[in-house]
């Protein structure tokens, strides 16, 4: 089980708090690097501790699919496997399986799916995900639920929200069979229409999950919606509880998502766009490719510190990447990284210091 405990409230829902973790403390707002297949791309276990990470999220489907629950839990669970001594939280892969839409089909009993790696047809029924989560030994687990897309029509929706509320329901049941391995965390859907997402919280909320997360969102509507309805449904949550917006990574959403009261965030976006030579920087984003920084002896970030922007230039990361060395990735991903969680660090701290709001304005005018 986890505790949580709100330390310091702020602007808007904005607060701080601490997850306590058996014998570790996470302090809120978090954001987790995403390591699908139980490794963050191109770093290591030491770098990720290095840089100030403490959780870090894999995903029950990938891990499922190959190499298999039982290996893991045979070899002593996810985190002896790993080598990696802080949290883990594992999600269900219910949004992987939405997108493999040609693939797979959604009954109340489980999903049918065909397998991406060698076609075979596998089933997954809510009882099984929280099986294999807790034979991986993750500290906090995700059940199987049902996202719609952005533009899915209101029956769509509603029969989405209907499936994930039953199949929390069975989720908990087969938790509490397991002796309560891993904090379950409930999540929340509703697509974007409010009446859906007060009915999904309602029931959702009464199960009395440690914790909760807000599903389908970021997933094609614009920003507005996507803020409108987060803090609609974020509402709707029990203030003493953590909250968590799955899927979600990018500086100026997490910002604003703390606002409306969101503790935790994920998102492969640091290390996705970090193979594709883009950089976060005060200001926006910046592209190592471009002709402009061939002979550029400056770091990606002036202030930043980072291992990369500490010993190389921007003229050697162009180079690394048009040559397409390995070594590219590495470094690009240890500064976005870094920036991400000095980011919320700053958000943290501008909560503690009642300033939130001036952080906010710093950072559209470029200066964070």
């Amino acid at each position: 089980m986890i505790g949580f405990k709100v330390e310091k409230e702020g602007d808007g829902r904005a607060r701080t708090g601490v997850l306590s973790i058996g014998n570790m403390q996470v302090e809120t707002p978090v954001f987790m690097p995403v390591g699908t297949y139980a490794a963050v791309k191109a770093v290591s276990p030491e770098e990720l501790r290095e840089i100030g990470a403490r959780i870090i999220l894999s995903n029950a489907y990938h891990l499922f699919l190959r190499p298999g629950e039982k290996i893991i839990k045979k070899l002593g669970g996810i985190h002896r496997f790993t080598g990696w001594d802080g949290a883990y939280l594992t999600d269900s892969g219910g949004f992987q399986i939405f997108s493999l839409s040609p693939l797979r089909s959604i009954s109340r009993d489980g999903v049918d799916f065909q397998s991406h790696i060698d076609g075979a047809r596998k089933f997954l029924s809510p009882e099984d995900v929280i099986r294999i989560e807790a034979d991986i030994g993750a500290d906090i687990i995700m059940p199987l639920d049902v996202c719609s897309a952005s533009d899915a029509s209101r029956h769509e929706a509603e029969e989405a929200a209907h499936i994930t509320c039953e199949w929390a329901v069975r989720s908990m049941g087969a938790w509490e069979r397991t002796g309560g391995r891993g904090a379950l965390f409930g999540i929340v859907q509703g697509n974007l229409f409010k009446d859906l997402r007060s009915l999904c919280a309602e029931k959702i909320v009464n199960l009395g999950f440690p914790g909760y997360a807000v599903g389908g969102l970021s997933v094609g509507e614009n920003r507005e919606t996507m803020y409108e309805i987060l803090g609609f449904t974020t509402s709707l949550l029990p203030e003493e509880k953590p909250r968590y917006l799955m899927g979600v990574g990018a500086p100026e959403d997490i910002l604003e998502a703390v606002l409306r009261g969101i503790d935790m965030f994920d998102s492969v976006l640091p290390t996705r766009n970090a193979r594709n030579a883009t950089v976060f920087v005060p200001g926006g984003r910046l592209l190592l490719r471009n002709a402009e920084h061939r002979e550029d002896e400056r770091p990606i970030q002036e202030d930043c510190g980072c291992y990369t922007c500490s010993h190389f230039t921007r003229a050697y990361l162009r180079h690394l990447f048009k040559t397409r060395e390995i070594l590219a990735y590495r470094l690009a991903t240890l500064h976005n990284l870094t920036y991400l969680i000095r980011f919320t660090g700053g958000i943290r701290e501008a909560i503690r210091k009642g300033t939130l709001l001036d952080f906010r304005n710093e950072f559209r005018r470029g200066m964070i």
